[in-house]
C-alpha cells in the first residue's frame, strides 16, 4: 500500500474510527484520541505488508481495539483527584453529561461485549467481521452481544 492509499483509506475512516474508540472509551475523547494517534502509526509502519485494501476498515478497528486493551492492561488503578479535576474544563463537562448514562452503562460492561456492542450497533460490522477485528469466534461474538443487550437494558432501565 502506497502511502497516498493509506491516507485516503484513513481519511475515509476517520470519522468511524473515532467515535468507535470514543465510545470504546466511555466517551474520554482525550484518551480515544491518543488511541487512534497511536493506532494510525502502528498501521502506517507496517501498510507495507497489509496486501488487501478492502479490508481496510476491519484492519484498523483491529489495531485500534488491541492498542485500547493494551492501554487498559497498563493504566494506573489510582488516579489523583487534582488530575481528575484538571482534566475536563466546565464546556466540556457540561456537553459530556447528555450521555453520561449511556457511558456509564457502557463502561460497565465487559470489554468484549462493549466492544461487540459498538462495533455492531453504532458501526454496523457483521458478526463475522466482529470476530475478525477482535479475534473472537462468530458464536463468541453472538453471545457477547446477547450479553451486553441484556446487561444494558438491565443497566439502562435502572437510569
Amino acid at each position: 500500500m502506497t502511502r497516498e492509499q493509506f491516507i485516503t483509506h484513513v481519511e475515509g475512516t476517520q470519522k468511524a474510527f473515532r467515535r468507535f474508540l470514543v465510545a470504546l472509551c466511555c466517551g474520554d475523547s482525550s484518551l480515544a484520541d491518543d488511541i487512534a494517534q497511536e493506532s494510525y502509526i502502528k498501521a502506517y509502519l507496517s501498510c507495507d505488508s497489509f496486501r488487501n485494501p478492502n479490508k481496510f476498515n476491519a484492519w484498523i478497528f483491529r489495531i485500534g481495539y488491541t492498542t485500547f486493551i493494551n492501554h487498559k492492561r497498563s493504566e494506573k488503578i489510582f488516579t489523583d483527584y487534582s488530575e481528575v479535576n484538571d482534566r475536563f474544563s466546565q464546556d466540556e463537562t457540561d456537553s459530556q453529561f447528555r450521555y453520561q448514562d449511556l457511558h456509564t452503562a457502557l463502561n460497565s460492561l465487559p470489554v468484549k461485549e462493549r466492544t461487540s456492542v459498538l462495533l455492531y450497533y453504532m458501526e454496523g460490522y457483521s458478526i463475522k467481521e466482529i470476530a475478525e477485528i477482535t479475534g473472537a469466534s462468530s458464536d463468541a461474538v453472538k453471545q457477547h452481544l446477547s450479553r451486553g443487550r441484556n446487561h444494558l437494558r438491565g443497566l439502562l432501565s435502572k437510569a
